[in-house]
């Protein structure tokens, strides 16, 4: 039983909500958010509506943790809520979301470590230096190598500091893309309807989805936290305030610095913003941390990633070779091999960015989507619960709903948008469930022998 001194005071959860969801998307996302925006409030718009739905996921999240606090929550709802076959496939899709996420991510930090180098680099090129960064980390992996909980804070202070950075461009006037900026306000006239700024609003969301991501994890500290029924709303609230103050400061910075028309067709659009402030010597270093970030991040995704497929082994809902460990190193080398493959497949299965978040984020909808709901589930079976000290939102069941239906709209527009990314996510989520049947009939059908 964890004493109060061991459990997570105010600051401390705080502090967790901010590194759970700042990542390297921002350094990325804008770019592609600012091409799918057909003006520059449904740019703005977009990235302020973002931060309100993660402040409403990770309020619900939190209350689903209160209610049941168990390790590795977010995947572990699913099976206790829907039948045994949507939590094996949800489960399954997630997995091949976060490959596809550290797919995404790698190309983000091979695009600014290419900047280093004279030439002009196609996304082949990319696609070689991510799948070799993915390597190198599965390889060091293997030989049991743990991240330390100091490198990961050095990491989130790199990243913090890259960010205030980039919001500094604000106090360079003499730097702003002044005419450029000036076109895009005066391009936001009548020149579309309401039903075009709502269509580029979905499409924009998309990025911005990706960028706020990380706060599901909210779903795992329920039962470790100071005073939960006060300092959960608190820790959530003010984290998320913070982080969609830094985020909208450094899209005015880009808006500002590199001009809303640039920004369309800038895809390192930070390397841009610190050249232009900093000179290139600047930039390169700014591009070489981030590319320390990106290498840390595929270093402890591969690290985490590989002990949710041993899970699933060790609890039958894969085969169990996904539980096997190497008896020397204690590295779950099938599990790590197999998950690894899968980033790389992504990888050159997409090779652009863009392509592969589309795919992301259309996966990870079903998993919001059905993990969220699942409050109303928990609401009805622990209400034994309420009034002993646990967590409960207010204005329920607002915040849930505007969660779901904001990530339907999401998956909505991408179906709208790119109708084949969208198939290619139903198909999965159909072959996992196919899976699962498969294989429950093959155990089925094994006839336990007498003693």
């Amino acid at each position: 039983m964890q004493t109060k001194s061991n459990k997570l005071n105010l600051f401390s959860l705080t502090m967790l909500v901010i590194g759970f969801v700042i990542g390297m998307g921002i350094f990325r996302t804008a770019a592609t958010s600012a091409k799918d925006a057909i003006a520059p409030s449904v740019y703005f718009s977009a990235w302020a509506i973002g931060g309100l739905v993660a402040l409403c996921g990770a309020l619900t999240y939190a209350e689903i943790g209160s209610r049941y606090p168990v390790t590795g929550g977010y995947y572990k709802v699913f099976a206790k809520a829907y039948h045994p076959s949507i939590a094996f496939a949800i489960n399954c899709i997630i997995l091949v979301s976060n490959a596809a996420s550290i797919s995404g991510v790698a190309l983000i930090g091979s695009g600014y470590l290419l900047k280093l180098f004279p030439g002009n680099w196609t996304d082949i090129d990319k696609a070689l230096v991510s799948s070799a960064a993915i390597i190198i980390f599965y390889i060091i992996n293997l030989k049991g190598l743990k991240t330390s909980s100091t490198a990961q804070n050095i990491l989130m202070m790199i990243k913090i500091t890259m960010v205030v950075v980039l919001i500094s461009a604000l106090f360079f006037p003499g730097k702003y893309a002044v005419n450029d900026a000036a076109k895009a306000v005066a391009d936001t006239g009548s020149s579309f309807t309401w039903i075009d700024w709502v269509k580029s609003l979905g499409i924009s969301l998309i990025a911005v989805s990706f960028t706020y991501g990380g706060y599901q994890q909210t779903i795992n500290l329920g039962n470790d936290v100071q005073n939960p029924s006060k300092n959960i709303p608190r820790g959530i609230f003010i984290g998320i305030l913070i982080i969609i103050g830094l985020y909208m400061l450094v899209n005015l910075s880009y808006f500002k610095v590199v001009g809303f028309n640039q920004m369309k067709g800038e895809r390192e659009i930070a390397y841009l913003v610190i050249d232009r402030i900093f000179g290139s010597g600047g930039a390169s270093v700014f591009s070489a941390f981030l590319f320390l970030g990106v290498l840390a991040y595929v270093n402890g995704s591969l690290l985490s990633n590989p002990r949710v497929m041993y899970a699933m082994g060790e609890d039958g809902s894969l085969p169990g070779i996904f539980a096997k460990k190497n008896e020397r190193s204690n590295v779950l080398t099938f599990s790590l091999t197999v998950f690894s493959a899968l980033c790389i497949i992504i990888l050159y299965f997409a090779q652009e960015f863009e392509k592969i978040l589309t795919f992301t984020i259309f996966l990870d909808s079903f998993g919001m989507i059905l993990s969220c709901a699942t409050i109303f589930w928990f609401r009805k079976k622990t209400k034994h619960l309420d009034g002993t000290g646990i967590y409960k939102m207010k204005f329920f069941p607002l915040m849930p709903l505007v969660f779901i239906l904001a990530y339907l709209f999401v998956a909505i527009s991408i179906s709208v948008a790119d109708p084949g990314a969208a198939l290619t996510g139903v198909a999965v989520l159909a072959v996992f469930i196919l899976i699962y049947f498969l294989f429950n009939r093959k155990k089925s059908n094994i006839i336990p022998t007498e003693n």
